[in-house]
């Protein structure tokens, strides 16, 4: 791990099935970088509104309690943790009613508000700099991080991908989830889904998972090259 190379910021964004998670982790680890897996915050703040019986159908209920819950991320790569009011939520914030909500909450803007500001003080601690995985981050979240990466696939690697990850899960059910996922997160009206005008796209569909991770190690030490 090379902790005397110059500070990065890097942002990779891109829908659900890209293989995101899996390369920022990588990457991160690799380059001795902090990590942070701002969906894992979305879904925590979900979690909290279920778990104290928010009515999720209410925008007004969700915004006023958007500033309760006290969310954590530990950044480390090899081990990310996350808890919300001291509470490990790592495992329960993967569940499937909490993934069928998080794009409703995700969508009010003081949550994106409260959120983003989390994220971004976050970003601004990590002393090598960090690599920062969401649907926002190099849009709006972080506009000027030294590197923005956009990973995308086709919807049929994506669901594969994710039915795999889900052991048994329908593909084509997935499939349709998915696109469902992407038409909320990209049609909503604050900080939706979206490549920013200097980010470099990614195809990962036929890529396996280390030729994206070599490809995005490559690209981040070209700017470490540059700075």
């Amino acid at each position: 791990m090379d902790t005397t190379a110059t500070a990065v910021i890097v942002a990779i964004d891109g829908p659900s099935g890209t293989g995101k998670s899996s390369t920022s982790k990588a990457v991160a680890a690799q380059l001795g970088l902090s990590y942070l897996d701002t969906g894992a915050q979305y879904r925590a703040i979900t979690w909290w509104m279920v778990h104290n019986g928010i009515d999720i159908t209410d925008p007004a209920a969700i915004a006023a309690a958007a500033d309760k819950p006290e969310i954590v991320s530990g950044t480390d790569p090899s081990a990310p943790t996350i808890t919300v009011d001291g509470t490990d939520v790592a495992g329960p914030i993967r569940t499937q009613d909490v993934t069928s909500k998080v794009s409703a909450v995700s969508a009010v803007p003081e949550v994106r508000t409260r959120i983003t500001e989390l994220q971004r003080s976050i970003a601004a601690a990590a002393p090598h700099g960090i690599v920062v995985e969401g649907r926002d981050i190099g849009t709006t979240v972080l506009p000027h991080a030294d590197l923005k990466i956009f990973l995308t696939a086709s919807p049929e690697a994506r669901a594969a991908r994710r039915s795999g990850e889900l052991k048994g899960a329908d593909v084509n059910a997935t499939r349709e989830a998915l696109l469902k996922r992407d038409a909320a997160d990209s049609g909503r009206k604050v900080a939706p889904l979206a490549k920013a005008d200097d980010a470099i796209e990614v195809d990962t569909s036929d890529l396996t998972l280390q030729q994206v991770i070599e490809c995005v190690v490559t690209l981040v030490e070209e700017k470490r090259a540059t700075k």
